[in-house]
């Protein structure tokens, strides 16, 4: 089903009433349009549609076999949904207030050791521009605990190395200052001499990480060299940029940071959503015991 101007009016409430990134609004459309796809084969509206088809069309994407975790998050998704109808008087109920997410027990995130972290930096070659770039931008993922996305559009206007900090829009555009270390900020300062080479694109001007062709590095690319790097120094597990942000999360907690402090650096709006890193703590930890106690042995 296309797109009607009701679908293209939520999508502006998302950006300017809810404030969401370009890519949250994205995953939130196409979360969407599974359920439109379904609607338009029962022949059904955004306003005839009833919880006993919602229901209908969870249990389809069930047998497809997709994953309770994102089943959840579909909901949430259709809750904003019928949440921004009733709101905008199209619809005088909400079919999708009765619908439960299925519970998806604790999935801890995928988390480097800091010899991990070593190795793969040590493949890097920074006698070139690209490994130079790529050098400085895991740093910063990990040293910052950044978002792909944070990264992507750092702007030299908000770096201040003087005082030992960088700025960063996170979601919602909301901004918070975190500590820069200075390892971080020679491998930027590295970076520099390569990127004052390369002729930058109008409008990119501000962006720290740009590519050989002068524009802002896009989070493709990232990744692309990210699992690269993993692959030639044969890591077994699954890697992505957010990766880092755990891993520096991770690390904090182990070497005793306070848990407000690591909500503050991410960005965390409730500090339930840092909370899954005390147990990866405790997971660690007992790993830890596993391994050294005797009785173990």
């Amino acid at each position: 089903m296309k797109p009607t101007p009701d679908i293209e009016k939520y999508k502006r409430y998302l950006l300017l009433e809810k404030g969401l990134s370009s890519n949250t609004i994205d995953a939130y459309m196409t979360d969407l349009q599974k359920l439109l796809d379904f609607m338009q084969i029962r022949q059904l509206t955004v306003s005839s549609v009833q919880i006993t088809e919602l229901e209908e069309f969870l249990a389809g994407l069930h047998d497809k076999d997709i994953s309770p975790r994102s089943i959840a998050r579909i909901i949430s998704g259709l809750k904003s949904f019928f949440r921004f109808l009733l709101l905008d008087r199209q619809r005088d109920d909400d079919p999708s207030e009765l619908l439960e997410a299925p519970k998806t027990g604790l999935q801890l995130p995928v988390v480097l050791s800091v010899e991990e972290i070593d190795s793969l930096l040590a493949v890097i070659d920074v006698s070139t521009a690209e490994g130079t770039r790529n050098y400085a931008i895991i740093e910063m993922l990990y040293s910052c605990g950044l978002r792909i996305s944070e990264l992507t559009n750092l702007r030299f206007s908000n770096l201040f190395f003087g005082e030992g900090f960088i700025r960063v829009e996170g979601k919602g555009s909301k901004q918070r200052l975190v500590p820069i270390s200075d390892i971080a900020i020679q491998k930027i300062r590295d970076w520099l001499y390569y990127r004052n080479q390369i002729a930058i694109k109008k409008g990119n001007e501000d962006i720290l990480f740009v590519s050989s062709r002068g524009k802002a590095i896009s989070r493709v690319t990232v990744f692309y060299y990210i699992k690269r790097y993993a692959e030639e120094v044969g890591l077994q597990k699954k890697i992505s940029p957010h990766v880092f942000r755990h891993s520096f999360a991770t690390h904090l907690l182990e070497r005793g940071a306070n848990i407000r402090v690591i909500q503050e650096m991410l960005g965390h709006e409730k500090i339930t959503t840092t909370e899954i890193y005390t147990h990866i703590d405790r997971h660690f930890l007992r790993q830890e015991i596993i391994e050294h106690h005797p009785r173990n042995r």
